[in-house]
């Protein structure tokens, strides 16, 4: 796996909906996560149907092309 270039001033870790077609990924840009304010929270909100998943996610974190991304810690949905 691999691991983000956080700065723990500015990356949290958080509950997220992620918009994503395919799970294999590890990363996110910030416009496909929507942070919640627990995990109920987002396991309530998910739509898998949607390509919407709830996530523990750490961020944000500036790639070095200059793009805000999320890192996954663990999908909430056992998946």
């Amino acid at each position: 796996m691999q691991h983000p270039p956080f700065d723990n001033r500015i990356s949290k870790t958080c509950y997220a909906i992620v918009f994503t077609p395919s799970r294999r990924r590890s990363r996110f840009p910030e416009n496909c996560v929507e942070i919640k304010e627990s995990a109920k929270a987002a396991l309530e909100a998910a739509a898998p149907e949607q390509h919407r998943h709830p996530a523990h996610v750490i961020g944000p974190s500036r790639s070095s092309e200059g793009v805000r991304l999320y890192y996954l810690i663990d999908w909430l949905d056992g998946s």
